[in-house]
C-alpha cells in the first residue's frame, strides 16, 4: 500500500503562490500578442504565422521536454529553467517587435511551456500523491484562474493607458516572483514513492504508447484545442480593428470573466474527478465548448463578447484538471508520468497550431462568424468523441482522496509515477 503522507501547509502555500505568478506570466504571451502585433500593423496571416511558429515549437519539443522532467530527480530545477526562457521571450518582444525578435521570442517560449507544465504537475504529484492529485490539481487550477484574471486586468489597464510594449515587460517582471516561490516548494513526501521506477521503465513504456484510453485521450485534447485555441485571439483581433485603444481593456475583460469562473469550479472539479470519475467531467467541459463558440459567431459588438467567453470558464476549469490527472491515471505505477504529459502536450500544439492557422484564413476569405461555426463545429466533434469512445480512467480504489492541506485519504496500491 502506498504509506499516506501530508505535504506540509508551507510547501502547499509556496505551491499555490507558484501557480499563481506563473499564470500571471503565461497570460502576457496570450491574446495580447495578437493585439500588440496588430498595432504595429502585422496582417491577420503574419500574426497567425507568428503564433504558429510558437506552437510547431512547442509541439516539437513535447516528448523530448517531457523525457527531461521525467529524467531530472530535482522538477523545480526544470521549471525554473523554463522561467527564465520565458523572460528572455518577453523581453525580446517588448525591446524589440521586428520579424526575427517576435519569432525567436516565440520559438523560447515555447519551449520554455512544454517544460514548465509538465515540471509543476510533477511537482504536485510529489506533494499530494496519487490519492489526493485531484484535489491538489484542482487547488493549481484555482490559483492559477486568479493570478490569469488578475494579471489580465492589469496588463490591459497597462496597455490601454500606457502601450502594449509594457504588457512583456511587467510578464519578465513577474518571474521573479515565482522562481522566489519555486525554491520554497521541498521534495515532497511523495518524491520517493514516485521514483522507484528507472527512468526508462521499457514495459511501462510499452504498456503506456499502446494504451488505448491514450489515443482516445489525445484525439479528444486535440480537437479541444483545435476548437479552442485560436477562439480569442480571433475575437482580440476584431476587437482591435472595432475598439481601437480600449482593445487592451475588452480583451482583459474576456480573460477576467472566465478565470473567475475557473477560480470557483476547479476545486469542485478535482473532489468530483476522485468522486465520480473523469468521464462525466469530460463530457461538461468539453460540451461547453461548441457553445462557446456559437455565442461569439452571434453575439454582435465587442462588449457582449465577454459573455461568450464567460462559457470557456467550466472548459478551462475541466481541462486544467483532468489533462494531468488522466496522465497520472495512465502512468500509474511507472515513471513516464511527464513523457504522457508530453505526448498529450503534442496533440495539444497539433490542435492549436492548425486552429490559428486555418481559422486566420476562413476569417480572411469568409468573415469572422464563419471561423467560429467552424471551430464550433470541430468542438462538437470532440464531445462525440468522448460520448462513443473515451472510457472511465479512474483507477479502482481511488476514491475521494485527501485534501492537499489535510484530511483523509484512499491510498491505492501501486507507486504513483514521477
Amino acid at each position: 500500500m502506498q504509506r499516506l503522507v501530508l505535504p506540509s501547509i508551507g510547501a502547499n502555500r509556496a505551491l499555490d503562490l507558484v501557480n499563481f505568478f506563473v499564470a500571471d506570466v503565461q497570460t502576457g504571451f496570450g491574446p495580447f500578442v495578437a493585439v500588440y502585433l496588430t498595432s504595429h500593423k502585422w496582417t491577420q496571416v503574419e500574426i497567425g504565422f507568428a503564433l504558429t511558429l510558437g506552437t510547431v515549437t512547442s509541439l516539437i519539443s513535447q516528448l523530448p521536454a517531457g523525457a527531461l522532467v521525467d529524467a531530472m530527480r530535482n522538477k523545480r530545477a526544470a521549471a525554473s529553467g523554463a522561467l527564465l526562457a520565458v523572460i528572455a521571450a518577453a523581453l525580446l518582444l517588448a525591446l524589440r517587435p521586428a520579424q526575427l525578435s517576435v519569432f525567436a521570442a516565440e520559438l523560447l517560449h515555447g519551449f520554455a511551456s512544454c517544460v514548465l507544465t509538465p515540471a509543476i504537475a510533477a511537482i504536485s504529484l510529489h506533494l499530494a500523491g496519487h490519492a489526493a492529485l485531484g484535489e491538489r490539481l484542482g487547488r493549481n487550477a484555482r490559483f492559477s484562474s486568479i493570478g490569469n484574471g488578475l494579471a489580465a486586468a492589469v496588463m490591459g489597464a497597462t496597455g490601454a493607458y500606457f502601450s502594449s510594449r509594457f504588457v512583456f515587460l511587467l510578464t519578465a517582471g513577474l518571474c521573479v516572483p515565482a522562481l522566489a516561490a519555486l525554491w520554497l516548494i521541498g521534495a515532497g513526501p511523495h518524491a520517493r514513492a514516485q521514483t522507484t521506477s528507472r527512468v526508462m521503465d521499457v514495459s511501462g513504456l510499452k504498456r503506456l504508447l499502446t494504451d488505448r484510453r491514450l489515443l482516445i485521450f489525445a484525439v479528444c485534447v486535440m480537437l479541444f484545442h483545435l476548437s479552442n485555441a485560436a477562439m480569442l485571439p480571433l475575437a482580440g483581433a476584431e476587437v482591435t480593428m472595432r475598439a481601437g485603444q480600449f482593445a487592451n481593456l475588452i480583451i482583459a475583460a474576456c480573460i477576467v470573466v472566465p478565470q473567475a469562473v475557473v477560480a470557483l469550479l476547479s476545486p469542485w472539479v478535482g473532489r468530483m474527478a476522485q468522486k465520480v470519475g473523469r468521464r462525466r467531467l469530460l463530457l461538461l467541459g468539453w460540451g461547453a465548448l461548441p457553445l462557446r463558440g456559437l455565442l461569439l459567431a452571434v453575439l454582435p459588438g465587442s462588449w457582449p463578447l465577454i459573455m461568450g467567453q464567460a462559457v470557456s470558464g467550466l472548459s478551462a476549469a475541466v481541462f486544467g484538471v483532468l489533462f494531468p490527472l488522466l496522465a497520472a491515471d495512465l502512468t500509474l505505477g511507472t515513471s513516464h508520468f511527464n513523457l504522457c504529459m508530453g505526448i498529450l502536450g503534442l496533440a495539444m500544439y497539433v490542435g492549436a497550431a492548425v486552429s490559428t492557422t486555418v481559422s486566420g484564413g476562413v476569417a480572411d476569405t469568409a468573415g469572422m462568424p464563419a471561423a467560429f461555426l467552424m471551430l464550433t463545429a470541430v468542438g462538437l466533434l470532440g464531445v462525440l468523441t468522448i460520448w462513443l469512445l473515451m472510457p472511465e480512467t479512474r483507477p479502482v480504489g481511488v476514491s475521494a482522496g485527501v485534501s492537499a492541506g489535510g484530511g483523509s485519504a484512499t491510498a491505492v496500491s501501486p507507486a504513483a509515477p514521477e
